[in-house]
């Protein structure tokens, strides 16, 4: 019961207004209560149509699992542990924006943790720091080696899922930018008559960026063109821009396939000031289609990949364990070629 101010000057007191219940939602959405509570427990044979007006209700209605009660009653919790890092990552942020969705979805909170990964002790305070409530599971994500290491390591006392991108497993739903994506954009190039490609890859302790190497170096192949040079970047705009930059020489390329959107964006404005026309002279694309990518100078090829669909992926390889069932699979759509103003057919000469 709420309480508002009387024109008389008194208190005046104001009904409460009553939560949703699954029920309300069920009848919202013209379904069972039995598959609103399935939908919330991340099952997923579910048909689209019917997902969808679930998803309708539950937002109309702002439906809010009864975290409190629903642990009383259960005896355990459903609170989720989530440890991370390098989130200022395009990759990574999304990935657990993703996770914390769909935990949200399976009625548990999603409690995160950023490690900064040059404390040694990073992983033991985190566990620390988190295990002081009760979980019902913890849920790592790793990008770099350092990280996958200490997980694997760390003795969790409770359901715990490491994921991180593995080297060369052809069902791991974050590797399959590299399986897929990266040969379709060296296809693109080739299909736009480039010969002589430049990769500018991410730095080496990351699987990720091994896995892009790797695919650039077979699309290369089996397209039967030919590699000028791999260059090497952090991530950041300013690494691309100084991998171009510190050249002595340009490569004979007339294409650079960069490993994401942001060195993409550094490597441009060096090939520019080394004076080359984007994409007349030179033609170059990158991955993730971050928001920004539609507005470079000139609007930049990319690809759009699923990270959200990754976090769910995570989420339920952890939910399996916790509940013990069956996984459910992660449907994650392959990375989707965007193709701006930024490669264009290879100039004269530069075969």
């Amino acid at each position: 019961m709420g309480a508002s101010a009387d024109p008389l000057g008194g208190i005046r007191a104001t009904p409460a207004v009553k939560a949703a219940t699954i029920y309300d939602v069920a009848q919202a959405a013209g379904v069972s209560h039995q598959t609103v509570s399935r939908f919330l427990k991340g099952f997923e044979g579910i048909r689209p149509e019917t997902r969808n007006r679930v998803v309708q209700a539950l937002d109309e209605l702002g439906y809010r699992p009864n975290l409190t009660a629903r642990s009383l009653k259960s005896g355990r919790s459903h609170r989720i542990g989530a440890l991370t890092h390098e989130i200022s990552q395009v990759g990574p942020s999304r990935i657990v924006e993703g996770a914390s969705i769909a935990a949200r979805e399976a009625g548990y909170v999603l409690d995160i943790v950023s490690l900064d990964t040059r404390n040694p002790s990073a992983v033991d305070e985190a566990l620390a720091l988190i295990t002081q409530h009760d979980l019902a599971g913890v849920l790592a994500l790793a990008v770099t080696d350092e990280m996958t290491k200490a997980f694997e390591a760390t003795a969790f006392r409770v359901p715990a899922y490491v994921a991180s991108e593995s080297e060369g497993a052809m069902d791991d739903p974050r590797g399959v930018l590299s399986r897929v994506g990266i040969p379709a954009l060296v296809a693109h190039l080739a299909g736009l008559g480039h010969r002589r490609l430049v990769h500018v890859a991410g730095p080496s302790v990351w699987s990720a960026a091994r896995n892009r190497i790797h695919a650039y170096e077979g699309a290369v192949e089996d397209q039967g063109l030919h590699s000028a040079g791999i260059l090497h970047g952090d991530w950041s705009a300013a690494s691309g821009y100084r991998a171009i930059m510190d050249l002595a020489d340009l490569p004979e390329a007339t294409a650079y396939v960069v490993a994401n959107d942001q060195m993409a964006l550094g490597a441009m404005l060096a090939l520019k000031e080394r004076g080359l026309r984007i994409p007349e002279d030179v033609s170059i694309v990158g991955v993730d289609d971050i928001p920004e990518a539609a507005y470079f100078d000139p609007p930049l090829t990319t690809l759009r990949n699923d990270f959200e669909g990754q976090g769910r992926a995570a989420v339920f390889q952890l939910l399996a364990r916790i509940e013990r069932t069956a996984v459910s699979p992660a449907a994650v759509p392959p990375p989707l070629l965007v193709a701006r103003r930024s490669s264009g057919p290879v100039p004269p000469g530069g075969r």
